[in-house]
């Protein structure tokens, strides 16, 4: 009986394990500000730490949607939509903070997440923590940590993609326990190319695994998962001679989003310093661990006036008179010296 094979990739297609250097790794991979952004990367990661810290910024200390005085940045644009909430997230998951600079609000930081994940921090000690009530920091940790239903069967080594390197795969095979099946669903097979299961966890988290060489934004990803599961029409349990085989991911991977950075926001003294989101994500027979942190860093400058046009003709310019209906003016001049030309006038 020809057999169901179902070869996993991530969401953010590829892994960076395999990547065959460092720099084709950094250049390989791109941590995106929002579900909907476009990137030409082959590996893209989203995650809502940074959005849960843009939206602290954003309500509680700008107090309205975050534009910059001499700049249209598209990345605040769609972070202001706040697609992504806390509300998105069990409160139980993730950690937020923010305060003025301080010595004290980095012991305050490292004690609640210690509390709350019994975890340290791998971003707060690259920072200045000089007092300064000028400077104003938004942190986020966002902590996930759950094991599959059982833990499926570890496959040994093979290529992914066209890398011969090899990976660790696990998954399910002919000789697997058939209790394993109920790991998961089969939430489309349209072909070899083209299907989705769902993971189950001992948790609230569910996995969900889509092979596609579609080139899209997570969001149209996540959208034509959707759409392709509600019209499948076969089969949803796994069955007696399907394959499952998914790859091991171990990545850390830390990004900040210069477009935002160093510009005057709008109706405030505020200007955005630094910004950070770490990735630590970990995905095995067994389980995922996901660990990420983002912060924002901010400090008040002298208020700047917002700009307005004012149209001064108070040096160069060119002058023409024209009578209306005509495309040919009667009269042009070209102003360069004004005394000099007022010196000309006829005496009155």
């Amino acid at each position: 009986m020809k057999k169901l094979l179902i070869s996993l990739a991530l969401l953010f297609t590829t892994l960076s394990c395999i990547v065959p250097s460092a720099m084709a790794t950094e250049q390989s991979i791109d941590v995106l500000p929002t579900m909907n952004w476009t990137s030409s990367a082959p590996n893209r990661i989203w995650v809502g730490t940074f959005q849960i810290v843009w939206n602290e910024f954003m309500d509680n200390i700008v107090k309205k949607p975050i534009k910059f005085v001499d700049y249209n940045s598209q990345v605040a644009k769609a972070l202001n939509k706040q697609d992504f909430k806390k509300k998105n997230i069990n409160e139980n998951s993730y950690y937020t903070k923010y305060g003025s600079v301080s010595p004290e609000l980095k012991t305050e930081i490292e004690k609640g997440i210690k509390e709350k994940f019994d975890e340290t921090s791998d971003i707060l000690d690259t920072m200045d923590w000089t007092a300064s009530p000028d400077k104003i920091l938004v942190y986020a940790m966002l902590k996930k940590d759950f094991k599959f239903l059982k833990a499926f069967d570890k496959l040994g080594e093979g290529p992914f993609a066209q890398n011969q390197t090899p990976v660790e795969y696990f998954g399910i095979n002919s000789d697997s326990n058939k209790k394993l099946d109920k790991n998961l669903k089969v939430l489309f097979y349209n072909n070899e190319n083209d299907f989705a299961v769902k993971l189950y966890t001992q948790d609230d988290d569910m996995v969900l695994l889509y092979r596609t060489n579609d080139d899209v934004t997570f969001d149209k990803y996540f959208k034509d998962i959707e759409k392709k599961a509600n019209k499948y029409k076969g089969e949803k349990n796994f069955q007696k001679d399907d394959e499952l085989k998914i790859p091991n991911i171990s990545l850390y991977k830390e990004a900040s989003f210069n477009d935002v950075e160093g510009h005057q926001i709008k109706g405030t003294n505020l200007q955005i310093d630094r910004t950070i989101e770490t990735v630590d994500f970990k995905m095995n027979n067994e389980g995922v661990e996901l660990k990420s942190e983002a912060a924002i860093i901010a400090r008040m400058t002298a208020l700047l006036p917002e700009v307005n046009r004012r149209f001064y003709f108070t040096d160069n310019f060119v002058l023409f008179l024209i009578e209306k209906g005509q495309k040919v003016p009667y009269y042009a001049m070209k102003v360069n010296d004004v005394e000099t030309l007022n010196n000309t006038a006829k005496a009155e």
